[in-house]
């Protein structure tokens, strides 16, 4: 497959790219809403949603949460002009993607090894 061939099936397949247009903000204040939270990252993008994880209860934000920009571009920019900054008095972090779990298991490898 040719340069321009790969080039065309990126174009065609829009779910292969790596980038996304939507953001990971942890260290939001409690009393932070989503609409707070939308209306804080407008200011460099238009905002197609803005979710704050909730309990299981659903009663208390767990302090984080998800903003989906309408482009990756737009995206970028909030994650770069608001990370480390305050938003109702707590210092945000602010990532492309969430922070993956760590496995404390042993792998399936590990184990056989023993």
């Amino acid at each position: 497959m040719g340069a321009s061939a790969c080039l065309r099936s990126h174009h065609q397949f829009p779910f292969l790219r790596s980038f996304s247009s939507k953001i990971f903000v942890k260290g939001l204040a409690f009393s932070t809403t989503e609409q707070n939270l939308s209306e804080a990252f407008s200011q460099f993008g238009t905002v197609l949603n803005a979710n704050i994880v909730l309990n299981k209860a659903k009663t208390r934000s767990k302090g984080f949460g998800y903003v989906t920009f309408a482009t990756e571009e737009e995206a970028r920019v909030a994650q770069i002009a608001m990370d480390k900054k305050i938003l109702h008095g707590r210092v945000l972090y602010v990532d492309m993607q969430p922070p993956r779990k760590q496995n404390n298991s042993f792998s399936e490898q590990e184990t056989n090894d023993v």
